[in-house]
């Protein structure tokens, strides 16, 4: 599947065993898969990868499912059979990659499918798992998904109100997050592979992924004696950083020291600058209440957020919108990234999805892919790969062992 121009996709010829379902495993395939990469995806019966049942549904097809397996070949088949199970066996020579999300280890380990077992049919075998507590873990047994990383994370924690419950992020940050760390792992693995020929386990944890991001907790906490906790609109220890209530919605400021020279002028209050009171950052994240209603005052006095927006910006001063996701749509900076992306689907038609966030200089173009049926790809993925018969892929699916959906 050449570019325009004749270039190959990046992983083009880079073949993938897919054991994953629902978002933080399947979102590491949807990415390869946008590079050109071999993706069998592996479901079992009778419902296939559980996202099948996730909203939006139109007769009886996810477009959730959509978004995040276009490219993939599926091949639904029972792995509580012996022969089901060999055939998922004979497939891991064949391939460079092997993912999976399948919730704890003894899932895959006691039908031969873990790494111990798998690298010893491909020693050059790269293994990604993606876990909520990670497989080396005294909590490898526990199950869980997005919310609960949040949780765990202390992600959580940090979010909302500071006199109000803690708050999950509204969209799936901890499985897709954790998604980009794996990506991003297989790809120095593979390179890896490349100058030694060694294949390797690739351990994600959901929690690991969300802890790492807090940017600062940890030290603020043992030197400055700062206790991480929820700061609601407004942070504690910077000013101006937060949301601020504009002429239409919402504003986000962040200056910071550097900045705040430029924000008393783009207020026309120069004379705040040089004000004792709010001499530093900690100065004015104290008397923060005050300096909140001055600056919405003075936001009062545009007619449009837009306008808040451009005199800000006039000024350097950093600062944007609270956007929908659907106000996305159309919008002229989404549209320059080619970030809203329509595409089709021989079921549903038209599906707007998110799009590729990674813009290679020498893959400019993303292939038109097509999420795939519930076992589409069975006959196709046996004949082309292990050389079944029609026969004895009729005989499989006559057994039970094969199995189709039509969505």
């Amino acid at each position: 599947m050449p570019q325009s121009d004749g270039r190959e996709l990046m992983l083009e010829g880079v073949k993938v065993l897919d054991l994953t379902q629902y978002l933080a495993g399947a979102g590491v395939t949807r990415m390869m898969a946008e590079l050109g990469a071999d993706i069998i995806k592996v479901e079992l019966p009778d419902l296939g990868d559980g996202s099948r049942l996730l909203p939006t549904i139109q007769d009886g097809r996810s477009a959730w499912f959509v978004q995040h397996n276009r490219g993939k070949q599926s091949l639904c088949i029972d792995w509580n059979t012996s022969e089901g199970l060999q055939i998922i066996k004979d497939l891991v020579p064949l391939v460079d990659v092997v993912t999976e999300n399948t919730g704890t280890p003894e899932i895959l380990a006691k039908r031969g499918l873990d790494y111990a077992s798998l690298k010893t049919l491909n020693p050059a075998l790269v293994m990604a798992s993606v876990s909520a507590f990670g497989r080396d873990s005294v909590y490898s047994h526990k199950t869980g998904y997005d919310y609960i990383a949040q949780a765990f994370s202390g992600l959580m924690h940090m979010t909302g109100d500071p006199d109000g419950p803690p708050q999950f992020v509204g969209s799936a940050i901890a499985d897709t997050g954790t998604a980009v760390h794996a990506f991003a792992a297989l790809g120095y693995a593979l390179f890896h592979r490349e100058r030694t020929g060694r294949g390797q386990h690739i351990d994600i944890a959901m929690v690991d992924c969300m802890f790492h991001m807090h940017e600062g907790h940890l030290e603020c906490a043992h030197f400055g004696g700062h206790e991480p906790k929820r700061m609601g609109s407004h942070h504690e220890l910077v000013f101006p950083v937060g949301t601020f209530r504009g002429p239409q919605g919402w504003i986000v400021v962040l200056a910071l020291d550097l900045q705040w020279p430029n924000f008393c002028q783009a207020l026309d209050r120069p004379d705040l600058i040089d004000d004792a009171r709010y001499k530093d950052m900690s100065d004015r994240a104290s008397r923060r209440h005050e300096l909140i209603r001055l600056t919405e005052d003075w936001m009062a006095t545009f007619e449009t957020d837009a306008e808040v927006i451009a005199h800000l910006e006039s000024f350097r001063v950093p600062c944007s919108p609270v956007l929908s996701p659907t106000d996305a749509i159309g919008h002229e900076y989404f549209e320059s990234r080619a970030m809203v992306r329509w595409v089709d689907d021989p079921l549903l038609g038209s599906v707007p999805i998110p799009g590729y966030p990674f813009k290679f200089g020498d893959q400019p173009e993303l292939p038109d892919l097509v999420a795939p049926l519930l076992g589409q790809h069975n006959a196709a993925i046996l004949s082309r790969e292990l050389g079944f018969s029609e026969e004895r892929i009729a005989e499989l699916t006559r057994a039970g062992i094969l199995r189709e959906g039509l969505t």
